[in-house]
């Protein structure tokens, strides 16, 4: 039997998140003081306090949940939780992995995520773009209805999370966006919902940034996993460095393949699942991939 550390992506984020660790754990507080410095700003102050509206844009979004996020992971190896035998992250949350699993240190990757967050915001607005949720239809019927968007408004949207059984996000062009929207309920769909974001990530949306952050990944220090890192566009581990560098570019604007990526923890043996980051989103997705899988939260376990 083993044991996953998980780590979520943008949409966990909250004003607070963090201020307990912050306030009980000296490394964790160190994690919030180390990223201030390094960014020029009061990251801190921000996740703390707020306001809402600013923490939830992309550049800052991105390294306030990998900042609270670690400090919670450094808060977890004081208190000695179980050992982790894997871990996996996502979207931006495979940074915080590959962060916590040694492939990189914390002050490189909140350099990483902050190059991310800035270049997606401006990918952004060079290809404005937006998200949407589509709920109780089947994965190849939603990848059917993006290649009819898209055949009929010559515009870009895909799959970008296979997110568990049930629950699919889309992302691209406005236009086809849309479209794809109204073809998902005249199917049947039981739920469609735009996402409040206002870029289209996980799609070649993001391609006129891709270059330059491949840069700033090649010149990032990063060295092999100490623990197995599933990475989100193979679904499976990240063995060398080679592997997260290849990984990291790809991931940018193709699908996060969670669901598949669950699966395959789950063949190899892992039981327990502790989500260490704000929320417990990711744990929620679990659930509809497994039900029999124990689900622990960074603050409690989750019983629901």
């Amino acid at each position: 039997m083993a044991t996953t550390y998980l780590f979520p992506g943008q949409g966990s984020q909250y004003v607070g998140m963090g201020r307990n660790a912050y306030g009980e754990s000296a490394d964790a507080r160190l994690i919030f003081e180390e990223a201030d410095d390094l960014l020029g700003y009061k990251l801190s102050d921000l996740i703390f306090n707020g306001p809402d509206e600013k923490l939830t844009e992309t550049q800052y979004q991105q390294p306030a949940l990998f900042v609270s996020s670690m400090a919670n992971w450094q808060r977890m190896l004081e208190e000695e939780w179980p050992m982790a035998d894997y871990a996996a992250g996502h979207s931006l949350g495979e940074f915080t992995a590959l962060a916590a699993a040694g492939a990189m240190t914390f002050s490189d990757g909140l350099k990483l995520v902050r190059k991310r967050g800035e270049l997606m915001r401006q990918a952004g607005e060079i290809s404005p773009g937006a998200m949407a949720a589509i709920l109780a239809l089947p994965l190849d019927e939603i990848e059917t209805i993006c290649a009819q968007a898209q055949q009929e408004t010559g515009k870009i949207v895909q799959v970008a999370n296979d997110n568990c059984p049930g629950q699919t996000v889309i992302s691209g062009d406005n236009a086809a966006l849309q479209r794809a929207m109204e073809l998902a309920g005249e199917a049947g769909a039981r739920r469609v919902v735009q996402l409040p974001i206002s870029i289209a990530a996980h799609s070649p949306l993001m391609e006129s940034v891709a270059g330059e952050f491949a840069e700033a990944l090649d010149a990032a220090p990063l060295y092999t996993p100490q623990i197995p890192v599933i990475g989100n566009v193979s679904a499976e581990p990240l063995q060398s460095i080679e592997d997260i560098r290849s990984e990291l570019k790809a991931q940018l604007t193709l699908p996060v393949a969670w669901t598949p990526s669950m699966r395959w923890l789950l063949s190899a043996g892992s039981n327990t699942f502790i989500e260490a980051g704000p929320k417990v989103v990711l744990l929620g997705l679990l659930k509809r991939i497994d039900r029999q899988a124990k689900r622990l939260a960074f603050d409690k376990a989750v019983e629901k």
